[in-house]
């Protein structure tokens, strides 16, 4: 297919106005059920169902699945980057992601044995902003670079005995909260243990939340170099 055609298809798959809806909600970087990308773009889960699998055809979308769940996110930057261009032709602001999570969980809970909640995207995106962690495109996991290697042994975590380990070393989980990743596999878990020896966190007896003090959150910031609050 020549680039026009190809444009003009990519145009009309946009253009769609369900499809729009559920284009433009996704320009926050968290991802969607199909369910909840029906109820934004007011269509029955069968329409938005063909409507996704359009756009997933066409490269504007990728699937993601999470156990049992089906999420959808935009495909690239450069799809983010057409549909912001666009807003800004049209005029017309976007309304900020909500979740409906309670604080208590959002904050900070545990995720099987690693961590998950604002926190956890908080150190998965500061991980990858400095360049400890690339992605794998072909297994779909991380590896730990020259410069994440150092910054782990620093913090007194042995990733030799976690490459070991009969299961993925590091991957990106994705978090039911906040839509974005935080950190799975053994690095995710050895990170976890981590916090909780040092006391940045503390694990409640009766459910998966994790406490956080104005101490902790703190120490972990020096600890990973992140931007500790006032």
């Amino acid at each position: 297919m020549d680039a026009d055609n190809h444009l003009a298809r990519i145009a009309g798959a946009i253009a769609e106005p369900a499809r729009a809806r559920m284009l433009c909600c996704l320009l926050d970087g968290h991802a969607r059920t199909s369910t909840e990308l029906s109820v934004v773009a007011e269509i029955s889960p069968s329409t938005a169902s063909a409507h996704l699998a359009r756009l997933k055809e066409d490269g504007l979308l990728v699937q993601l699945v999470q156990g049992r769940h089906r999420y959808w996110r935009l495909s690239n930057g450069d799809v983010a980057a057409a549909l912001e261009a666009l807003l800004v032709v049209a005029g017309v602001p976007r309304a900020p992601f909500k979740p409906a999570t309670p604080t208590r969980l959002r904050q900070a809970r545990t995720c099987y044995d690693h961590m998950a909640g604002a926190l956890a995207v908080e150190l998965h995106e500061h991980c990858m902003t400095q360049g400890w962690l690339a992605d794998e495109p072909t297994t779909g996991e991380y590896a730990l670079t020259d410069a994440g290697t150092a910054r782990f042994a620093q913090l007194g975590v042995e990733v030799a005995p976690l490459r070991a380990l009969r299961r993925r070393f590091a991957c990106p989980c994705l978090d039911w909260s906040e839509r974005k990743p935080h950190l799975g596999g053994a690095l995710g878990a050895a990170v976890l243990q981590l916090a909780l020896a040092q006391g940045w966190v503390e694990q409640d007896l009766d459910s998966r939340a994790l406490s956080v003090s104005a101490r902790g959150r703190r120490g972990l910031a020096t600890a990973f170099g992140m931007v500790s609050p006032a």
